[in-house]
């Protein structure tokens, strides 16, 4: 058996986390994919927006390992420059929609009152809000810029993070601990920043992760759709609409950016689980 008694919290987390294979192979392919696409001018010789007319819809070889789209471009090289924006759109979306969301449930739960019934009302209004189409009304009103898409979905997004920080928090700010610090003059702000929401960032840290997960596909939908980030910045979600009136003869096109979301957002996932099983008080006595 292994003695836990004098691991410290995170290196108890550590052990729980590397125990989930999952977990860990789906971390080890994200770090692989974003060093492949932070590196795509290393990596690939091609530019982006490269255009050979004399390889229109070639298929995949030892030149073009994605074979080339319809203006010739490299497949493998937009593959790997979309990504860097797909990506950080998810990154930054989940960052806005979970510091709201933390900001709104911390204050909701530890205060109470008339504070904790405005706010959660306003919650359950913004989340009876159908949100696909403000999406697609808010994208196609801001011009669908990179910017633009990461506010609309952040700001669309922090309503379960609120739910869920809220009812940690009505649980943590009565443990004994809080009521010593409040006995010895801790102010209500201390208190939330030292002791309340730390005590809270499990949830926290599963819910952004696979609030990145969300985002990715949320901004793939709406590029598909014609109303996200738009050509020629190479986004997976408009490769996708650029491969639709050609994926029954060239299927390559729509296979390689498909196939690059469905890696990211389930070792995303994979990664949530992973934290959720790790932060699990339940799980470090196995």
């Amino acid at each position: 058996m292994t003695d836990t008694r004098r691991e410290t919290p995170r290196a108890v987390i550590w052990r729980q986390l590397r125990r989930h294979r999952l977990a860990m192979a789906s971390a080890a392919t994200l770090i692989m994919v974003a060093i492949l696409c932070l590196g795509a001018p290393y990596v690939t010789p091609y530019e982006a927006d490269a255009i050979d007319l004399g390889s229109i819809r070639e298929a995949p070889s030892l030149e073009h390992w994605m074979g080339t789209d319809d203006l010739g471009r490299d497949l493998f090289t937009r593959v790997l420059y979309g990504g860097r924006i797909s990506i950080l759109i998810g990154i930054l979306s989940a960052f806005i929609g979970t510091t709201i969301g933390t900001v709104v449930g911390s204050a909701a739960g530890f205060y109470g009152g008339r504070l904790d019934g405005a706010l959660m009302r306003f919650t359950d209004v913004a989340y009876s809000i159908p949100t696909l189409p403000l999406l697609i009304v808010l994208s196609a009103y801001s011009q669908a810029a990179v910017t633009s898409m990461v506010l609309i979905i952040g700001l669309l997004s922090w309503m379960p993070t609120a739910r869920v920080v809220r009812g940690q928090v009505l649980s943590i700010k009565e443990m004994e601990y809080v009521d010593a610090a409040r006995s010895i003059g801790a102010s209500n702000f201390r208190l939330l920043r030292r002791h309340v929401v730390p005590n809270a960032t499990g949830p926290i840290l599963v819910g952004a992760t696979l609030a990145v997960g969300t985002a990715i596909m949320i901004e793939s939908s709406l590029s598909f759709l014609g109303l996200g980030v738009q050509p020629p910045t190479p986004t997976w979600g408009n490769m996708l609409r650029d491969a639709q009136a050609t994926m029954a003869t060239e299927p390559w096109l729509m296979l390689f950016p498909g196939f690059a979301i469905l890696v990211v957002v389930m070792a995303v996932n994979f990664i949530g689980d992973g934290l959720n099983d790790a932060l699990d008080p339940t799980q470090s006595s196995r």
